[in-house]
């Protein structure tokens, strides 16, 4: 009895669903029961894993593949990493500001770049080829459209007409969205997105899938509530809040995670969190229909 549906985010291709449940399963519990005293049975969660559909071809190589500046392709890659720099800058005093008003277009401001993001806390442990093959996820997510459709029909295969909420992370509230927006006979589902990016214009915002219009989005038809959750130092979710862009009927939270401002364990185990699914599930109209034929 699928309740509520999880969409990871970037750089989980060595894992599966299971072992994702298994790491995020005891914070949203504890999300939940600090809210409303409630417990989740796991029997009620389920998620919905792409991860292996970014997961490099068998090589020579253990892990990931030996990526440097000069591997770094078209602009969502280097725009993204000039994006996370210029916030890190912000906002750690060990990252240095980017100095040069051009964008990223050549491997010597690339690997700058690096250089500044692997001396940040926020990328604290990360190696350059990580980095590069993070950003490439994206860039893949958007630029190559079987893996695009075939990460949403993963969500799209773990709802349920139990289905009440769906909490997505990072490039996973990309996949909840366009999945909610091309199943508009779906209903009564509340979406709660965590480190978000969804608002960052150029990157992400104007490639959605369907387009934006005169600066906004179109809302999801099947939601009829939306709670977006964020913390000031993440730098995956530039744009913090998602109303201005999506819609009044969105909340917007703001949390405080600690060091780790993107990871999805203290964004469920947040009061906030919590209090949005705990919501989401209370007695009341609800359900998800399957669209028909």
């Amino acid at each position: 009895m699928t309740r509520i549906v999880l969409v990871h985010g970037i750089a989980q291709q060595f894992k599966g669903a299971e072992t994702l449940s298994a790491d995020w399963y005891p914070a949203l519990s504890d999300g939940v029961g600090l809210a409303s005293g409630k417990r989740i049975a796991p029997s009620e969660v389920s998620m919905a894993f792409y991860g292996d559909l970014f997961r490099p071809a068998g090589h020579r190589g253990i892990g990931i593949p030996d990526l440097d500046a000069t591997d770094i392709q078209g602009d969502i890659e280097s725009e993204l990493l000039w994006e996370w720099w210029k916030f890190t800058a912000t906002r750690d005093p060990a990252v240095p500001r980017p100095d040069a008003p051009a964008r990223l277009r050549t491997p010597n401001m690339v690997q700058r770049a690096l250089d500044a993001l692997s001396h940040s806390a926020f990328f604290a442990g990360l190696s350059e080829r990580m980095l590069i093959f993070s950003a490439r996820q994206v860039r893949s997510y958007f630029t190559d459209p079987g893996i695009r459709a075939a990460a949403q029909h993963r969500l799209v295969a773990q709802v349920t007409p139990e289905t009440r909420v769906i909490v997505a992370h990072s490039l996973g509230t990309v996949v909840a969205y366009e999945a909610l927006c091309a199943h508009p006979y779906w209903h009564d589902l509340t979406l709660v997105t965590l480190g978000s990016p969804l608002a960052v214009r150029n990157l992400i915002f104007d490639r959605l899938l369907p387009r934006p219009i005169h600066g906004n989005a179109r809302w999801p038809a099947p939601v009829t509530r939306w709670t977006n959750i964020f913390d000031e130092g993440d730098a995956v979710c530039l744009v913090k809040t998602l109303a201005p862009r999506f819609g009044g009927r969105i909340s917007d939270l703001s949390v405080h995670n600690g060091a780790a401002a993107h990871d999805v364990r203290p964004y469920l185990s947040a009061r906030e969190t919590g209090q949005a699914i705990a919501e989401a599930l209370a007695p009341g109209p609800s359900g998800v229909h399957a669209e028909q034929g």
